[in-house]
């Protein structure tokens, strides 16, 4: 089974100047946490990792990555055995033909390694916002933009002509290395209309774990029976997993629950989850409403006690024990792994990474490639 490693590029000890607007720079610098995550980056292909991900975010500390593409393209250069992946190319905020343009040319860089493109929608108002698009037209832009993207990919002369992007024919150059870049298009999400736009759009899925693992079999059954709709063959997702690997159970606890509740906090400052009404009047997402109404009820606490019972920590023992689990739960044809989030530091990270290489990662990947899925 493949196994890979996401960057999430954070800079989480500048939220409580963030959220409260303060002035002046952030208490660590920028420069400081992008080169804790490039030690992390550099590690991936000498300890054995298929892939290498990031994320794309803009304006917040909860990442630093405005243009995973451009990131990726930097350790293309730096590796010559691992394939990528975006964790998500946000299409809303993107003309359709830049992107193409930027995936072709990593793609030729890589010289025939892999190259997954995992595209979304956005959720956070603030990163609207800041780019001048409206929110409530994430939905139709990103049906366009898919359309495009592939579109542009595909046909050696494009003209988009739509709704928020329309020109003259154009060719994207350089074309393409790869005949199958199409194929490999992933969706992020677990909400219902996810994974309706997933199997209608003949794109894979990228879960990230946002409930627990017990209640994806039914996401997924549904999932591959409207592919099968359409005549397709099941697709099997990728799991996005935050991981706290220790030799020692109490240690792995205390700092699973320490950290996942920190990314638990930035992720709701972030998506601003205290407020349900501005997804509402943004339209068409539902889902991120009812979040935000369970974050209302719950209460901050909770929110971070379950953000921790659905992650993998533990010893080397008990982290294979919870990664069987969630591909007994979700069929999952590869995993990606994250090695640093919430206030971890950079020293962490690095001994949570290394530990995780030697032993669990050999069983990981001695896994079938094919998972056992009854459906």
């Amino acid at each position: 089974m493949r196994a890979g490693v996401v960057l999430y590029t954070q800079n989480p000890g500048d939220f409580e100047r963030f959220a409260e607007r303060g002035p002046g720079p952030p208490p660590v610098a920028d420069s400081q946490a992008y080169d804790e995550e490039l030690a992390l980056g550099e590690l991936v292909e000498p300890l054995g990792f298929d892939s290498l991900w990031c994320v794309e975010h803009h304006f917040t500390p909860i990442n630093l990555t405005p243009n995973a593409l451009q990131f990726l393209t930097f350790f293309a250069g730096r590796t010559r055995r691992i394939d990528f992946g975006t964790m998500v190319v946000v299409l809303p905020w993107h003309n359709p033909i830049r992107v193409a343009e930027e995936v072709s040319i990593l793609d030729n860089l890589l010289e025939g390694r892999k190259l997954t493109i995992g595209v979304g929608r956005g959720a956070a108002r603030r990163e609207f916002d800041g780019l001048q698009i409206a929110m409530g037209e994430s939905r139709d832009r990103f049906k366009e933009g898919l359309a495009f993207l592939r579109g542009a990919l595909t046909n050696a002369q494009f003209t988009p002509e739509g709704q928020f992007y329309s020109g003259p024919q154009v060719e994207v150059r350089p074309r393409p290395r790869s005949s199958d870049l199409t194929d490999r298009m992933y969706l992020a999400g677990v909400s219902p209309e996810t994974l309706q736009i997933a199997a209608d759009e003949d794109l894979g899925l990228l879960l990230l774990g946002q409930k627990p693992w017990r209640d994806y079999p039914e996401d997924i059954a549904r999932y591959q029976a409207i592919r099968a709709e359409h005549g397709w063959g099941p697709r099997w997702p990728t799991i996005v997993l935050p991981v706290v690997c220790s030799e020692s159970e109490t240690d792995a606890e205390e700092r699973a629950q320490r950290h996942f509740g920190e990314q638990q906090d930035s992720t709701t400052v972030h998506y601003e989850f205290g407020d349900a009404e501005h997804f509402r009047a943004a339209g068409n997402y539902q889902h991120y409403v009812r979040i935000a109404e369970a974050f209302e009820r719950k209460g901050e606490d909770d929110v971070r006690r379950d953000a921790f019972k659905s992650q993998i920590w533990g010893t080397p023992e008990q982290c294979i024990e919870k990664i069987e689990n969630v591909r007994k739960m979700t069929a999952a044809g590869e995993l990606v792994m994250a090695f640093k989030f919430g206030k971890m530091t950079g020293e962490e990270a690095l001994a949570n990474m290394r530990l995780f290489a030697s032993e669990v990662l050999p069983y990981v990947k001695a896994m079938p490639d094919e998972p056992t899925w009854e459906g």
